[in-house]
């Protein structure tokens, strides 16, 4: 069975994005991040979904200011771990393998990302020796 230990929808992923990448901040500083990437939203629906983050676990606030500040609790590599985990369990019956083939032969990777590829793959090879 998938993990559904992070649920979250389109939107939901977009501000905790967004405040990954402010850090702890308040409401209004995620709405400018967010108009900064080009997302025109409301200040409500910020204020809603970080609301609903918070409820999901996924998101803390202090309330002890003036206006509330908000800190991610989950970090972009556990969620992102976890969200791959889940598609690789459902589509590929937990064969990670089979994933990363898919990867390589449906997107094309620059020489960096192939240099990094291959570096790991040698690192794998000799730990298992």
């Amino acid at each position: 069975m998938a993990s559904r230990e992070f649920d979250l929808g389109k939107g939901e992923l977009e501000v905790l994005r967004a405040l990954w990448e402010v850090g702890p901040a308040n409401v209004r500083a995620v709405l400018n991040e967010m108009h900064r990437r080009g997302r025109r939203v409301a200040y409500t629906t910020v204020q809603t979904v970080l609301g609903r983050l918070e409820q999901k676990g996924v998101v803390a606030s202090d309330k002890s200011g003036l206006a509330y500040v908000y800190r991610a609790k989950v970090s972009r590599e556990r969620l992102s771990r976890s969200r791959l985990k889940s598609l690789v369990d459902q589509l590929y019956d937990g064969a990670v393998g089979d994933l990363v083939l898919q990867l390589v032969r449906s997107k094309r990777l620059t020489s960096d990302e192939l240099d990094e590829l291959q570096k790991l793959i040698d690192r794998l090879d000799t730990d298992r020796d």
